[in-house]
């Protein structure tokens, strides 16, 4: 069998795979969370999320509403270095992003079942 007519059965043989493929996950939430930094952020989005007086006294004083907060849980960074990941009952997890320019970190106390944002600020 010549060299052209293998190519010609692979990639033939690919094309009916990605149909299958996106047959099947075609309506589905199918996602590709594999990093640390998505997991994390997954398992807070997944849950009740719940904002500390401090919190809301700092988004209130600067007019950041929860689109914001949600933005930065979708797209921010996890700071695993200076998180507190093993805390008992509740990991605290630090997301940084940026709120209109302004680097933004969320001090998060991820639960079982609720994620509760105990801080937020700007920092440098």
């Amino acid at each position: 069998m010549s060299l052209l007519k293998r190519f010609g059965y692979y990639f033939g043989g690919f094309a009916i795979g990605l149909v299958i493929l996106a047959f099947f996950l075609n309506g589905k939430k199918a996602s590709c969370d594999y990093g640390p930094d998505a997991r994390v952020l997954k398992n807070i989005r997944s849950k009740t999320l719940a904002y500390s007086n401090n919190a809301e006294i700092f988004m209130s004083s600067k007019n950041i509403d929860t689109t914001k907060i949600n933005y930065i849980l979708y797209k921010g960074d996890v700071n695993f270095s200076d998180s507190d990941t093993r805390k008992k009952p509740c990991g605290i997890y630090l997301v940084e992003g940026k709120i209109e320019e302004n680097k933004t970190r969320l001090t998060v106390e991820n639960c079982e079942t609720i994620a509760t944002i105990n801080n937020i600020e700007y920092i440098d």
